[in-house]
């Protein structure tokens, strides 16, 4: 990250170990991966655009039982910075491990701050379709007119995209995988073409391939050589056409199929 130019990333987003014990990271003492966060943070921060965005994607560290989300615990790191939160994101999937003694976790929370006021961000390119999408105005001097957006309607802040289990079109051998079509979303809203991206904790190289996708330069640094070799075989499928992912708009689940069919 020190050889990169500072201020030359328009996105920055990517979801850091959560100090758990996965196999591609080493279980330290809270304090101690706060710590090792905000360094990383701190680089981020000098790496960020002025218009540019910041997204950090956590879950819950869990010691004995007890639960520390990330998210609240890294805040104070960001305020630091002086950046300012636009808004907490709830990425909301149904499958998870099953817990017994508290209830089962079923999201994660994305961090969406900027560095200053005059930031980028696009809507329509990320609008779903409204639930009424036929809707008029009944009086007034619109009467008769449709009242909703014709490219549908904001996403709102609670976004339900699958997590990449064993039978997700996306699964490599990384265990904590996140789908591309939810970094896709945030591609499209908060950057143009031909902006730069970047994950500091590239894994397997969603963030990269997302960024790629949509006429975007992507960057991204891992530790685990295996993931970085996995990324690159992603990136060179991307271009010939053969990389399969979950497209972003498909419904996670189709009523026509048996129990509701979920994709």
């Amino acid at each position: 990250m020190r050889s990169l130019e500072s201020g030359s990333m328009q996105l920055i987003v990517t979801s850091p170990p959560y100090n758990i014990g996965k196999p591609y990271e080493r279980r330290k003492l809270l304090q101690h991966y706060v710590e090792q966060q905000a360094r990383v943070i701190a680089e981020c921060v000098r790496l960020l655009s002025e218009r540019g965005s910041l997204c950090w994607q956590v879950g819950n560290h869990v010691e004995s039982g007890e639960i520390f989300p990330l998210d609240m615990v890294l805040y104070p790191i960001f305020q630091e910075h002086g950046l300012r939160l636009r808004n907490r994101i709830v990425w909301h999937f149904e499958h998870g491990l099953h817990c017994s003694n508290r209830l089962s976790g079923r999201y994660e929370t994305i961090l969406w701050f900027t560095k200053t006021n005059d930031y980028i961000f696009h809507l329509d390119p990320i609008r779903v379709p409204s639930k009424y999408p036929g809707k008029k105005y009944f009086k007034g001097p619109r009467a008769g007119q449709l009242s909703s957006h014709p490219l549908g309607k904001n996403p709102g802040d609670v976004w339900i995209f699958p997590n990449v289990k064993n039978n997700h079109v996306e699964k490599t051998l990384h265990p904590c995988q996140f789908p591309v079509e939810l970094v896709e979303r945030l591609v499209l809203a908060l950057s143009d073409g031909g902006d730069s991206v970047f994950d500091p904790y590239m894994g397997v190289g969603t963030s990269v391939v997302a960024a790629l996708r949509h006429g975007r330069v992507g960057y991204g640094c891992d530790i685990v050589q295996e993931y970085v070799e996995i990324a690159r075989e992603r990136i060179r499928r991307l271009r010939a056409g053969t990389l399969r992912t979950r497209p972003m708009h498909k419904p996670v689940y189709d009523p026509s199929l048996p129990y509701g069919g979920h994709r």
